[in-house]
């Protein structure tokens, strides 16, 4: 079996006893693999919405991930298979659903807007016309040399003059008013759409697409200033043991709880916390060396090793693993990631609750 499958199997943690790795592994083929990697993939990327609770959907998810791990039964892994389709294609149903209701009421907002512009606008052209048409008369009543007709014409056109512009200042302020009342409606919507295509809906980090934009400016920016930058990824050690012995709600209640610990540590503003996975998680360090990056890490370790989570009397204890990267001159986002990642990987497998730093990028020179 190729090592890719090896370590995608390895990763989910799952207790299957003697199905893991040899009997489940071995008979696991490329192709299933390849639906193994989508289910992590999507499990990473789960949005809240109705129908569909990310916990809920993540369960689901790890389900399927193990069916397809574990040793086919009776009907084999083609069951398997035709059930995930099913789910997969009525999530996204649902999905696509759930984002043109979003889109369709940001439409409305809009519309009512532009509708009411147009209104404005169309009232204000019809005063215009009025305008014009008196001050034709006007232009007559001056060019027929007649002082009663001039008197008569003159008054009218100072008297619609003068009521069109109070009715259009009253209009405009009226207008303006409005206008600032549905800006500040499109504005809490867009910020509040941004806000939750940015953060994790659970945890209040950064979700995956902030963390993979926010790399990539960090790396623009370091091309420019060449001031060091170190990316730390965390992974919560046997967290899968955690849900599986105290259930979901708690397994919940630890990440949210590991969040607030990485937030007490990792204080200055352009220290960046992001959930990048189910129990995966990165700290994005400007003006951070190696050496002081570990220095944070061991910090961080000591107090996650010393603490008791406590959920309706229960207390929770638990560790992490940790991989650090410092940037290179010239190296692409995708690497820099990669490298702390296998230095995570390296903690994993050399005993957990611990912390390995990231040997520099091997770059060709040009």
């Amino acid at each position: 079996m190729k090592k890719w499958v090896e370590k995608l199997i390895e990763q989910f943690d799952f207790d299957l006893g003697s199905g893991k790795p040899e009997g489940a592994a071995g008979a696991l083929s490329e192709e299933h693999a390849t639906l193994l990697f989508i289910i992590d993939i999507m499990n990473k990327h789960l949005i809240e919405f109705d129908n569909h609770p990310v916990r809920k959907t993540r369960d689901i998810l790890d389900e399927f991930a193990k069916e397809l791990i574990a040793p086919p039964g009776e009907g084999g892994r083609e069951r398997i298979l035709f059930k995930l389709r099913h789910f997969i294609s009525n999530y996204r149903i649902d999905e696509c659903a759930y984002f043109q209701r979003t889109f369709e009421d940001f439409r409305a907002i809009i519309w009512d807007f532009v509708d009411q512009l147009a209104e404005d606008m169309g009232q204000e052209e019809k005063e215009d016309f009025e305008i014009r048409t008196n001050l034709d008369n006007l232009k007559e009543a001056v060019e027929s040399n007649s002082i009663n007709a001039l008197k008569d014409q003159s008054r009218k056109f100072i008297d619609c003059y003068m009521e069109k512009q109070f009715k259009r200042d009253s209009r405009r302020n009226s207008r303006m008013k409005s206008i600032r009342k549905n800006l500040n409606v499109v504005k809490k919507q867009l910020v509040k759409a941004n806000d939750s295509l940015r953060v994790d809906h659970l945890t209040q980090a950064l979700n995956r697409k902030s963390f993979d934009e926010s790399c990539e400016q960090h790396r623009k920016l370091f091309n420019v200033s060449h001031q060091p930058i170190s990316l730390m990824l965390l992974d919560i050690d046997y967290f899968k043991r955690i849900n599986d012995t105290y259930g979901h709600p708690v397994g919940d209640f630890v990440l949210k709880e590991l969040v607030q610990s990485l937030k007490a540590v990792f204080t200055r503003e352009s220290e960046e916390v992001a959930r990048i996975g189910g129990e995966e998680f990165a700290i994005i360090l400007p003006d951070f060396k190696m050496e002081h990056a570990l220095v944070k890490a061991e910090e961080l370790l000591m107090r996650i090793r010393g603490e008791a989570y406590v959920h309706e009397g229960r207390e929770i204890r638990f560790t992490v693993s940790i991989g650090i990267a410092e940037l290179c001159v010239g190296e692409p986002a995708e690497s820099w990631v990669k490298r702390a990642d296998l230095a995570l990987y390296n903690s994993k497998n050399t005993g957990r609750n611990r912390v390995t730093k990231a040997p520099p990028a091997l770059l060709k020179v040009a």
